[in-house]
């Protein structure tokens, strides 16, 4: 789940209608409208969305569109796994400020939220849903939120009768190797197994060679890695 926002834009004049041998000649002066907010929920591997378009963005406007996740959209799940940024809203506390506490526990037990790391909200596949939001339906001018829910409702129609998942490709290994940047003072704890594991002189150190500790658990040449390296300045201490 993310979420956008998109400036609502008017015309100051109306548009010159095409004629033979002229397109369509749009003023270029126009009139802000003020910004509306776009709500993005995607589950990737049946190419199902949901969008919604609020005039906000609080605590009330995201814990009201979970609620409508949980008890409309996916009623018989026991457990949605839902991963957001790390926006101050997104967080079990907000249903505790909306709804009693009754309302809130229940809605909170069904949900399982996972964080997007630091400069690393690219992870959240709704993004990509944004974006194809952006290019095939708001990218043009659209004068008031009535407008934009329309337009977005009849985007969104179109877009679950095609059933367009998502085929994400950002593997495990792949993100171990690009996201230590994310955490770079972090221990790497890499599980491996004899003739299977990783190579130590392919892994960071920051100069320094590394430590490995090793602990033989279950059965034979079967073994926890944990490899310690320092970076930055106490690398160079």
């Amino acid at each position: 789940m993310d979420e956008s926002r998109k400036q609502m834009v008017g015309k100051v004049k109306p548009p010159i209608p095409a004629a033979p041998g002229q397109a369509r000649i749009m003023d270029h002066e126009y009139v802000r409208n003020g910004v509306a907010m776009l709500l993005v929920e995607v589950e990737p591997l049946t190419g199902r969305r949901h969008v919604e378009v609020s005039e906000r963005r609080t605590r009330q406007d995201w814990v009201r569109f979970i609620k409508g996740m949980l008890d409309e959209r996916y009623p018989k799940a026991s457990k949605v796994r839902l991963v957001v940024d790390k926006l101050n809203i997104h967080s079990i506390a907000s249903l505790y400020e909306t709804f009693p506490p009754v309302e809130a526990r229940r809605l909170a037990e069904k949900l399982e939220i996972h964080y997007t790391p630091k400069h690393g909200s690219w992870l959240n596949i709704a993004e990509i849903e944004l974006s194809a939001l952006s290019r095939q339906c708001l990218d043009r001018r659209i004068p008031d939120i009535t407008a934009m829910r329309r337009e977005v409702a009849a985007w969104l129609r179109h877009r679950n009768q095609r059933g367009a998942p998502i085929n994400w490709r950002f593997t495990t290994e792949d993100a171990r190797i690009k996201l230590i940047h994310l955490n770079p003072k972090h221990y790497m704890l890499q599980n491996t197994r004899a003739g299977t594991g990783h190579d130590l002189s392919d892994l960071p150190t920051g100069g320094v060679g590394p430590v490995g500790v090793h602990s033989h658990r279950g059965a034979i040449n079967h073994h926890l890695l944990i490899v310690m390296f320092p970076v930055g300045q106490d690398a160079q201490n």
